[in-house]
């Protein structure tokens, strides 16, 4: 079975539990956060946090770390040390819970081939126990412009249109956090333009967004906050405006932070 469909299925033999995540400021709180998968050290201690109704943007190149962080921060992966806490909760200790709360977009969007856009739609709505799954599709479908890809089966829909359908599947239930891995691949500037626009006004609308991207343009335009990782190492965390502000450029910034660790 597909990767994020078996990402999915805890969820259904899972108690669910009415633990209250109300009052919760800080939506992510990681600290310390280290993953190693042999020699190879993927994660090297982490910390941050991201409070309620931010747009923090995790940039690095690729392979810094930026899809095992996510990977951490939503329980899919067990870390090797440190720890993290999204929505209040331990993501060691309470996985499913976490997954049943957030919205997640994998980097490679993997939904099953053997159901059609629709049919997925529905698997995850039913999965989460959702009401309302006439309106929220339709939703969907018409905000990022697919409807007419609603009955082919994944495996024949194009790689743009399949991340559509993950952009989808990752707010149906209304998430108040949202952690999206580089949201915008395969998506054509006017789309790229309408899922930035939502992105901003989800957050304006009380949600909190933790993405990752190796484009440095969109969290310049998006972000609120970022941060800056590198071999799998925090180099820097702060206000965007602060650096543009001070009349800085992020690529710049950016470049000289990475060539610098580089060369250390």
């Amino acid at each position: 079975m597909e990767g994020y469909y078996m990402h999915l299925l805890p969820m259904l033999f899972h108690r669910k539990t009415r633990r209250s995540v109300i009052g919760v400021r800080q939506m992510i709180e990681a600290d310390g956060l280290t993953k190693d998968y042999g020699d190879v050290t993927a994660v090297n201690g982490v910390s941050l946090c991201v409070a309620k109704g931010e747009l923090f943007g995790l940039l690095g190149p690729n392979g810094s770390g930026k899809t095992t962080m996510i990977r951490m921060l939503t329980g899919q992966v067990r870390p090797t040390s440190g720890s993290a806490r999204v929505m209040g909760l331990d993501v060691v200790k309470d996985p499913i819970r976490v997954r049943e709360l957030v919205g997640i977009i994998p980097e490679q969007e993997t939904p099953p081939s053997f159901l059609t856009a629709e049919e997925y739609l529905r698997f995850v709505a039913r999965i989460r126990n959702l009401d309302r799954v006439d309106e929220r599709c339709d939703h969907w479908f018409d905000l990022l412009e697919f409807r007419e890809k609603r009955d082919v089966l994944c495996k024949d829909l194009s790689r743009g249109t399949r991340q559509k359908l993950m952009f989808a599947q990752a707010f149906l239930h209304e998430p108040r956090l949202a952690l999206i891995d580089e949201p915008l691949i395969n998506l054509d500037p006017i789309m790229q333009r309408t899922v930035k626009d939502f992105l901003r006004s989800y957050v304006r609308d009380g949600g909190t967004v933790f993405l990752s991207t190796h484009i440095l343009e969109i969290a310049e335009e998006i972000c609120d906050r970022i941060g800056i990782i590198h071999n799998g190492r925090l180099l820097h965390a702060g206000q965007v405006d602060d650096l543009t502000g001070s009349g800085r450029h992020l690529e710049s910034f950016f470049l000289d932070l990475v060539r610098g660790d580089a060369g250390a």
